[in-house]
């Protein structure tokens, strides 16, 4: 019997395998670029599972490899880019899985602002203007200053890692935003809502039969403004037990609002003196070293109840008791400078570290490095381990302190370096939280 993964975050692969064989299934990766895994790959035995190399941007290529699948049981897509087509193909072939409308909500990201605000689980709904490009534009500016105020948040609806976000503090930076944002390509619409101030963090949760769990909170430190570049995540948050409680039941109804009633989400929020706001809702597993971080904090490998979830069966880690290990935190590794990344220096300090800490590879050398404002300039991940998380975030950025992302000039690349290097970079759909 197999189970199919439609691509895959950067890391988890391996926590996929092992998950899928304790329940007796066989694992088959569809991707476009098997070395955007070999990390992951080279960490596992040969055969461990299927990969089946193929155009996952082609909807119905990816509909004749699941029919030519033997004993298909379930399709796992946990990425943002290709969430899509994981509904649709799920929904084609009967396979156990959300309704794809809720998936296309949550991939809408002003529609679930309205959601939620209609809900009363926020302050503000979405803001956006009506008309041709140009039109829609100006017209934006102008309900920006009517209806949103000053600071506010534009961005792409369907956004990911962070691109495609302005922090517009006054009419000099509203204009220069919304002239980059007509420049743009976006993946869907421009909106904008208010400016959330506080301290940001994503909860990772699970929900099954409309229950949602929480199983941790990461925090999320970020670049100063007006950027929004992930730079250090740790988890577990330690939050006391009266807040934690109050964080699990409202996020049940986010979740609720939206639909949302089974598997994993990834729920950025900032924590604001008003309570908590959503920064948006991710149908899937925290990206970057969420997903292996969760595992070594809560001692167990999430990634079976992703699995299971795929199968339609309650995942046991709904009800598990979790025996925990150590506080997990990582610091994504960007260069100083953009251009073509030549490797890394200072590795070889990372042994004699407290936190064990180890380095996680991303980009390939030759891989060019454009983008240093959000999570496409990262080229790697410093991790480390702590009794806490705030001793494993000390462990990890002493130790990212140590290395040197280097880059070089950009050099010639061949044809399908513009096609492969942007879809790798936001594969993930996320910065280091996803």
């Amino acid at each position: 019997m197999t189970v199919v993964c439609l691509e895959a975050l950067t890391f988890g692969l391996g926590h996929l395998v092992r998950a899928a064989d304790a329940l007796g299934e066989r694992l088959r990766l569809l991707t476009r670029d098997p070395a955007y895994y070999a990390h992951e790959l080279e960490g596992l035995p040969a055969g461990a599972l299927d990969v089946v190399t193929t155009e996952t941007f082609d909807t119905e290529r990816v509909a004749g490899q699941l029919d030519a699948t033997p004993g298909l049981r379930g399709l796992i897509s946990s990425t943002d880019t290709w969430t899509l087509v994981g509904a649709e193909l799920t929904a084609r072939f009967g396979l156990p899985g959300l309704e794809p409308g809720v998936l296309r909500l949550t991939r809408d990201k002003a529609a679930v602002r309205d959601r939620l605000h209609r809900a009363g689980l926020s302050r503000a709904g979405a803001v956006e203007a009506d008309g041709g490009r140009e039109h829609g534009r100006a017209d934006l500016g102008a309900l920006v200053l009517k209806e949103v105020g000053l600071p506010a948040v534009l961005k792409d609806t369907a956004g990911t890692g962070s691109q495609n976000v302005w922090l517009v503090r006054d009419e000099r930076e509203l204009e220069r935003a919304l002239e980059e944002a007509a420049a743009r390509r976006l993946t869907g619409r421009l909106f904008a809502e208010p400016y959330f101030t506080g301290p940001v963090y994503s909860a990772e949760t699970l929900t099954w039969a409309g229950r949602t769990r929480l199983l941790g909170v990461s925090s999320r430190q970020m670049s100063p403004e007006p950027h929004f570049r992930e730079e250090v995540t740790a988890f577990p948050v330690a939050f006391g037990e009266a807040r934690r409680a109050a964080l699990e039941g409202w996020l049940g109804e986010v979740l609720a609002a939206i639909g949302y009633t089974d598997r994993f989400a990834h729920v950025e929020f900032a924590l604001t003196t008003a309570g908590p706001e959503v920064v948006e809702v991710n149908p899937r597993i925290g990206g970057a070293l969420v997903g292996e971080g969760m595992c070594r904090a809560l001692g167990v490998n999430v990634y079976t109840a992703m699995v299971e979830c795929a199968l339609g069966r309650r995942p046991a880690l709904m009800d598990a008791r979790l025996p925990g290990g150590p506080a997990v935190a990582f610091v994504l590794g960007y260069p100083r400078e953009p251009g073509t990344f030549t490797g890394v220096e200072g590795l070889d300090r990372l042994a004699d570290m407290p936190g064990a800490p180890a380095w996680y590879p991303v980009k390939r050398v030759g891989d060019r490095i454009e983008h240093l404002g959000d999570s496409r300039g990262y080229a790697g991940i410093v991790y480390a381990e702590g009794e806490t998380a705030e001793l494993a975030t000390h462990c990890a950025v002493a130790a990212a302190n140590a290395v040197r992302v280097l880059t070089g000039p950009v050099a010639a690349a061949p044809e399908d370096r513009d096609v492969t290097g942007p879809v790798r970079a936001a594969r993930d759909g996320r910065g280091p939280g996803g």
